[in-house]
This record gives structure tokens, sequence and C-alpha cells, in this order.
């Protein structure tokens, strides 16, 4: 015990060590904030590129990017100029009237979409979250049903999958099958049933008449980095297709770069192509701002009234994500994504074959990566953590690696040294 004590001191970024005005802010801010997150006791204040620093100026490299926000990293300079210019002229007006960058990112959004060969897209809605464009997506699919329904039948089911994640509002909450998630907010919305990813003998069992629509995401992130196969989203569209229901990707975790291509569904053949996109994360790289692209049939059935946002589309977040989106598609940072995720990739296999017992499969692509374990992994964030790494976890017993997609290489071997060590540590002595 005394050696364990001794060991931990020696930390750079110990939890004990917390400096006092960390603490007493602290202690100050749990007495007016619902408490609805287990978060460390570190405060951090600035960060740039793909560190941190909380307030005892301690640096952390992040791996979590803001639970895959910070695409562009943290306090970049080009963004921060574009966002301040903004601000001074002018920041909201509502949806009572245009504004000169809202238009000019829906058009950039579907014409990189289709360049890059994306789905159809045709025309874009701005939300403030990926949680609010998934619920506006699941409306527009509502409405599609009441609309195509023959006499008599309802058409306002909707299927999701197992491990899926679509946000925490009523509806989206509705289409993400976690008990902890959903138990302590039933009845949720009606209409809502889950499947089981991967699987296409059950698709033809839930994706039937009465469906309005079918959400999935290409590459499943909180429920711990698991992708789709081909051969199952080619079979989900086939089925939408016979029943006349719309196939909705949420890519608001995998998609805008994070996979090495601007859509994550820009790897698919165009037999597995989606109605609606949605997207959020890092659309302003931090801003909020959500959206989504549907193809030429759906947006045609949306009319004045429908659905709206008092601050969806505001002139400076769509400014922002002009700037952000124009520099994630570029081969330049597209080609890093797949530089470095496939070092990490391959790095992450190194480590599972010499924990063969710990590590049970290492999944992902891109800066998208998973790493599984045989047991409950959350450890591991404390002890990345206090040795100036920060990691997130998944379902599924998963460590999720989302860093910046601007990580460099030499950052990216000082994070794996790190997990090296860290994953060492657990393999021998479990969280000590």
């Amino acid at each position: 015990m005394t050696e364990q004590k001794t060991e931990q001191k020696k930390l750079s970024h110990a939890d004990e060590d917390a400096d006092p005005k960390t603490l007493e802010l602290l202690d100050r801010q749990s007495k007016y904030t619902i408490n609805t997150y287990n978060r460390p006791p570190i405060i951090l204040v600035k960060g740039k590129g793909c560190w941190v620093y909380d307030l005892a100026d301690r640096k952390y490299l992040d791996f979590s990017a803001g639970i895959a926000v910070n695409a562009l990293g943290h306090a970049d300079a080009e963004l921060a100029s574009v966002i301040a210019d903004q601000a001074s002229k002018l920041i909201h007006l509502s949806n009572l009237y245009h504004n000169e960058y809202a238009g000019e990112l829906a058009e950039l959004l579907v014409n990189y979409t289709k360049e890059g060969g994306g789905f159809d897209a045709a025309k874009v809605f701005f939300s403030n979250s990926g949680t609010e464009a998934n619920e506006g997506a699941l409306k527009f699919a509502r409405k599609w049903g009441k609309l195509v329904s023959k006499e008599g039948k309802d058409k306002y089911g909707v299927v999701s999958f197992n491990n899926a994640f679509h946000g925490r509002s009523m509806g989206a909450l509705s289409a993400t099958p976690s008990p902890k998630y959903q138990a302590p907010f039933s009845p949720l919305v009606p209409g809502f049933v889950h499947s089981i990813y991967n699987d296409i003998k059950k698709i033809p069992e839930f994706v039937n008449e009465n469906t309005c629509a079918v959400i999935v995401e290409p590459i499943q992130g909180e429920g711990g980095i698991w992708e789709a196969s081909v051969s199952f989203l080619e079979a989900l569209r086939k089925r939408c297709d016979e029943v006349n229901a719309l196939l909705i990707y949420d890519e608001i975790q995998c998609g805008l770069g994070r996979t090495g291509k601007l859509w994550a569904h820009q790897h698919l053949p165009k037999s597995c192509h989606p109605d609606i996109l949605t997207m959020a994360k890092p659309l302003a790289n931090g801003f909020p701002i959500g959206a989504i692209v549907t193809t030429e049939k759906v947006a045609d059935i949306i009319k004045i009234g429908d659905h709206g946002t008092t601050f969806g589309g505001n002139p400076l977040a769509c400014r922002a994500a002009l700037s952000v989106v124009r520099r994630i598609n570029t081969p330049e940072l597209l080609g890093n994504v797949n530089n470095v995720g496939s070092y990490l990739f391959n790095e992450f296999q190194r480590l599972a074959l010499n924990h063969p017992s710990l590590i049970t499969n290492v999944r992902g692509k891109g800066l998208i990566l998973g790493i599984q374990f045989s047991r409950d992994p959350t450890p591991l964030v404390r002890l990345a953590r206090e040795r100036g790494l920060l990691i997130i976890t998944a379902a599924n017993q998963t460590i999720r690696i989302i860093p910046p997609l601007i990580l460099k290489k030499e950052e990216a071997q000082h994070g794996v040294k790190i997990l090296e060590e860290i994953i060492d540590i657990f393999d021998k002595h479990g969280e000590n």
C-alpha cells in the first residue's frame, strides 16, 4: 500500500494533487449545478492543437476531442479569427430573415457530398446539435409515412439497432435502445422498435409496411465502434425501397472526415446510400450547429411551418462551419486521418497481441477507433489522465480513441506510449 501511494505521488497529473484553487472552484460550482456527469477533479482552461491545460497549468494530450467535436483541435487560429470577425458584425437574426452564410453552407455541404461520391444530397435544414438533427430527421420521416401510407394503414414505425446512440431528447432517445438511457424516462415515443446491428436475416421482421424510417450509424460510436457491413446496409436500403421507408444515416460522430473521407458512407457503394444524412459534432469545431441533409424527394414533402428553430442556421455558426468544412475536406487533412489512423490501429493490434487475455478486439476506421477489453476498462481513463492523456470509454467494455483529425504521428506515438504503460499496469494489477 505504501509503495502504491509513493508511485501515485510521482505521477505528473495525479488527481490527489489537484490544487486548492481547483477544489475551491469545484465545490462552489457543485452548489449551483445539476449534476448529470461523473467528472474528474480538474478544470480545463485552455488548449492548443491536440493539447489542453488545466487550472494548475498541467498539459494533457487530448485523445477525445470533446467527444469527436474538435476536428481541427483547440484554439484554432483561423476559426477564432472568423468567429471574432462575425461576432462583431452579426450573431443572430432568427429564421424570420435570410442571412448570407446559411445558404452558402448548405450549397457547400450538398456539393461536397455529391462530389465525394456521397448520396444524392439536395437540401439542408440547420439545427443546433446532433440530437436536434436526429429529431428533425425523425419528424421528416413521420410526415413521409403519412403521405405515402396506403389507406387504412398506419406508417409511423421507426427501426433502430442495438448499441445505437442517437441522442437524449424524447424522439432520439426512443431510437437509442439502452436501458441505462431509456428507463428513467419511459414511456417513450410510440412506434420505435429495435433490431440487431449487422443481422440481415432480421431486417424483414422489423422493417415492414408500417415502417416510415430506419435510422442507423454506419459506424457506431457510443456503442463501441462497430462498423456496419456493406451487405447489411445494402439489405437495409433494398428493404426500405420495398416498403417505401426512408433510410437515415446518423453520421454525427463518424462523419466529417473522421473515417478518412468526408462521410463514412462515401466508403460504400451507391447501393447503400441513404435518403437523409444527419451531422453535428465537428461541423463548426465546437461552436454549436447541426444539420439534416436530404434527397430531393424528402425535401419536397417539407412545407413552410413543418419544422423550425430559433437559433439554427444563425450567421455566426454557419460562417464558422464554412471555415471548418472547407479545411476538413482537403487531401492533406484526410490523408493525415488515414496515415495516423493506420499507425494507431497497427499499434493497438500490437498491444492486443501483447495482452491476448485482456484486449479482445481492435476495430474502427481512420481516427474513430475502439479497443475492446475482457473486463471494464473504466480505470484506464484515470490511469491515462494521471499521466497526461485524455481518453474516454464506450459501451461493450471499449476504450474509444477519437482525437483531433490534425493529430501528428509524434503525438500519436506519445499517446501510444502512455496507453502501453497503463495497459501493462491494468493487466497485471487491475486499476492500481
